[in-house]
Protein backbone atom coordinates (compact mmCIF):
# COMPACT_ATOMS: atom_id res chain seq x y z
CA UNK A 1 0.00 0.00 0.00
CA UNK A 2 1.13 3.55 -0.62
CA UNK A 3 1.85 5.57 2.51
CA UNK A 4 3.37 8.91 3.41
CA UNK A 5 5.95 8.66 6.17
CA UNK A 6 6.87 11.80 8.10
CA UNK A 7 10.16 11.67 9.97
CA UNK A 8 12.16 14.22 11.94
CA UNK A 9 15.40 15.22 10.23
CA UNK A 10 18.36 13.95 12.23
CA UNK A 11 20.37 17.12 11.63
CA UNK A 12 17.74 19.80 11.08
CA UNK A 13 14.97 18.63 13.41
CA UNK A 14 12.51 19.53 10.63
CA UNK A 15 9.68 17.29 9.52
CA UNK A 16 10.41 15.34 6.33
CA UNK A 17 7.69 13.58 4.36
CA UNK A 18 8.40 10.75 1.93
CA UNK A 19 6.06 8.57 -0.13
CA UNK A 20 6.81 4.89 0.41
CA UNK A 21 5.29 1.52 -0.18
CA UNK A 22 4.45 -0.36 3.03
CA UNK A 23 3.50 -3.94 3.72
CA UNK A 24 1.06 -5.02 6.42
CA UNK A 25 2.35 -7.42 9.03
CA UNK A 26 -0.05 -8.00 11.88
CA UNK A 27 -0.66 -4.65 13.58
CA UNK A 28 2.43 -3.03 12.04
CA UNK A 29 3.59 -1.80 8.67
CA UNK A 30 6.93 -2.80 7.16
CA UNK A 31 8.91 -0.28 5.09
CA UNK A 32 12.06 -1.01 3.11
CA UNK A 33 15.09 1.29 2.71
CA UNK A 34 16.10 -0.04 -0.69
CA UNK A 35 16.96 3.12 -2.63
CA UNK A 36 17.00 0.89 -5.70
CA UNK A 37 20.07 -0.95 -4.45
CA UNK A 38 22.24 2.16 -4.16
CA UNK A 39 25.37 2.01 -1.98
CA UNK A 40 23.90 4.33 0.68
CA UNK A 41 20.71 4.14 2.71
CA UNK A 42 18.00 6.68 1.91
CA UNK A 43 18.00 9.75 4.18
CA UNK A 44 14.71 8.73 5.83
CA UNK A 45 16.45 5.60 7.20
CA UNK A 46 19.02 7.72 9.04
CA UNK A 47 16.22 9.97 10.29
CA UNK A 48 14.30 7.00 11.73
CA UNK A 49 17.43 5.64 13.36
CA UNK A 50 17.98 9.00 15.07
CA UNK A 51 14.29 9.69 15.83
CA UNK A 52 12.13 6.54 15.69
CA UNK A 53 8.97 8.52 16.48
CA UNK A 54 7.17 9.30 13.22
CA UNK A 55 3.77 9.55 11.62
CA UNK A 56 2.40 7.55 8.73
CA UNK A 57 -0.58 8.45 6.57
CA UNK A 58 -2.53 5.67 4.91
CA UNK A 59 -5.20 7.27 2.78
CA UNK A 60 -6.94 9.69 5.16
CA UNK A 61 -5.81 7.82 8.27
CA UNK A 62 -2.81 9.34 10.00
CA UNK A 63 -1.22 7.54 12.91
CA UNK A 64 1.68 8.12 15.23
CA UNK A 65 4.16 5.26 15.01
CA UNK A 66 7.41 4.12 16.52
CA UNK A 67 9.87 2.62 14.07
CA UNK A 68 11.77 -0.50 15.01
CA UNK A 69 14.64 -1.47 12.75
CA UNK A 70 14.75 -5.18 12.00
CA UNK A 71 18.45 -5.97 12.33
CA UNK A 72 20.16 -8.62 10.16
CA UNK A 73 20.50 -10.93 13.19
CA UNK A 74 16.84 -10.48 14.23
CA UNK A 75 14.92 -13.78 14.23
CA UNK A 76 12.09 -12.12 12.28
CA UNK A 77 14.28 -10.66 9.50
CA UNK A 78 14.07 -13.61 7.09
CA UNK A 79 10.27 -13.84 7.38
CA UNK A 80 9.80 -10.11 6.82
CA UNK A 81 12.27 -10.04 3.92
CA UNK A 82 10.35 -12.92 2.28
CA UNK A 83 7.08 -11.03 2.86
CA UNK A 84 8.29 -7.87 1.09
CA UNK A 85 10.07 -9.74 -1.72
CA UNK A 86 6.99 -11.85 -2.42
CA UNK A 87 4.93 -8.68 -2.81
CA UNK A 88 7.67 -6.75 -4.67
CA UNK A 89 10.29 -9.11 -6.19
CA UNK A 90 12.54 -6.22 -7.27
CA UNK A 91 13.73 -5.89 -3.65
CA UNK A 92 15.73 -9.12 -4.14
CA UNK A 93 17.32 -7.57 -7.24
CA UNK A 94 18.08 -4.38 -5.33
CA UNK A 95 19.78 -6.42 -2.58
CA UNK A 96 22.00 -8.15 -5.16
CA UNK A 97 23.09 -4.72 -6.46
CA UNK A 98 24.55 -3.54 -3.16
CA UNK A 99 26.91 -4.75 -0.46
CA UNK A 100 24.85 -3.15 2.32
CA UNK A 101 22.01 -5.04 3.94
CA UNK A 102 18.85 -3.25 2.87
CA UNK A 103 17.17 -2.02 6.06
CA UNK A 104 13.68 -3.01 7.12
CA UNK A 105 11.61 -1.10 9.67
CA UNK A 106 8.39 -2.11 11.37
CA UNK A 107 6.18 0.89 12.08
CA UNK A 108 4.18 0.13 15.21
CA UNK A 109 1.18 2.27 16.08
CA UNK A 110 1.49 4.31 19.26
CA UNK A 111 -1.42 3.37 21.52
CA UNK A 112 -4.45 5.59 21.38
CA UNK A 113 -3.58 7.42 18.15
CA UNK A 114 -5.99 7.44 15.26
CA UNK A 115 -6.90 10.56 13.30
Amino acid sequence: MNVRLTTIGRRTGQRREIPLYAFEDGEGLVVVGSRGGAAKDPAWVDNLRAHPEATVRVGRDERAVTAREVRPDDDDRARLWDLVCEAFPLYATFQRRTERTIPLFVLERVSGTHH
